[in-house]
């Protein structure tokens, strides 16, 4: 019997500070995505002034508390923001370098 036909022993060691900050990063990750989509879509609609000026000031207060609300969570998990930028191999990071936070 060779190295590779051994079964697998015991159980494997997880750390949960370790996992619970890997969850973390995925979520935040994802949240991320979703505000800079957000950010992206309010931008359009306000250049094309389809808004009226007590949207455009909701959707400004509404992204800069989602982004407060971001900064906070990060430093909680201790993230930075470049932790949330997955490598997506040949296809590049998932968030644009030139937005990141």
């Amino acid at each position: 019997m060779t190295a590779t036909d051994q079964p697998l022993s015991g159980r494997i060691e997880l750390d949960r500070d370790s996992a619970e900050r890997g969850f973390a990063a995925l979520v935040l990750t994802i949240v991320e995505l979703i505000r800079q989509l957000m950010e992206r879509q309010a931008l359009r609609r306000v250049d094309q002034g389809d808004l009226t000026d007590d949207q455009i000031e909701r959707i400004g207060s509404t992204l800069m508390a989602l982004d407060e609300q971001m900064t906070t969570l990060c430093d909680h998990f201790g993230l930075r923001p470049e932790d949330l930028n997955l490598d997506l191999g040949p296809l590049g990071t998932l968030l644009p370098q030139d937005v990141a936070r």
